[in-house]
């Protein structure tokens, strides 16, 4: 049985915070899921909005932990509803984003992150823009953008295609974020989005309970 007292203080305080919004967008192949998940895998205070499709499952994917898979008229109703704080279409099928677990989560003090495109980063600064931190993944060159898409093996030759068509269109897009990341060196990219999130959360607007902390600091001065 340990000595320890069950009272042991933590190593510093803890002020109580507002949790954020973490979204990547990127074309298609440029490693923004590749990033998300080795985040999520080193950093447990975050987890992945897990958004609703009409597309089909690929192959390796799981209902409920990748996407929620449901159909189109699902789909619409929970849009027309208002449940979806964002929502878009892409490539003859819709995405979307529900909205009661997202507001729960960021109330509560936990980060979320998105996996989604510019459509969607649009629509969630419309909606939550102080509690949104927007990362845009650029590939290093266009050829090694088609070569990933190509070698990902999971999409027909005409849908490869078409993504790479309409990849000019989304890095259009890169201006409106706060940060972008030239996916050239994985764990280089991996170390810049970990320092992004670490300042993003100690960014004094988030930490709601620092200014109670302060006065009472103050107070025993």
């Amino acid at each position: 049985m340990s000595n320890e007292p069950h009272n042991t203080p933590h190593i510093g305080p803890r002020i109580a915070r507002r949790g954020l919004l973490l979204v990547l967008s990127s074309p298609s192949g440029a490693g923004k899921t590749t990033l998300a998940r080795a985040l999520l895998d080193s950093d447990k205070g975050i987890h992945l909005s897990v958004s609703v499709t009409t597309r089909p499952s690929r192959p390796g994917e799981v209902g409920g932990r990748d996407y929620h898979f449901i159909d189109q008229a699902e789909f619409d109703r929970l849009r027309e509803s208002g449940e979806l704080l964002e929502w878009a279409r892409v490539f003859d099928n819709s995405y979307g984003t529900p909205r009661a677990a997202v507001e729960r989560a960021i109330s509560e003090g936990h980060d979320v992150l998105f996996d989604i495109d510019w459509q969607g980063a649009q629509q969630l600064s419309e909606k939550l823009a102080g509690d949104l931190v927007r990362v845009f993944v650029l590939p290093p060159s266009g050829d090694v953008l088609e070569r990933r898409l190509h070698t990902r093996a999971q999409d027909p030759k005409h849908v490869v295609d078409a993504r790479m068509s309409k990849a000019a269109a989304e890095i259009s897009h890169w201006p409106e974020y706060d940060y972008v990341i030239v996916n050239t060196h994985l764990e280089e990219s991996i170390a810049g989005l970990r320092a992004i999130l670490t300042a993003e959360r100690l960014k004094r607007e988030r930490l709601l309970g620092l200014s109670d902390f302060v006065r009472d600091l103050q107070s025993r001065l």
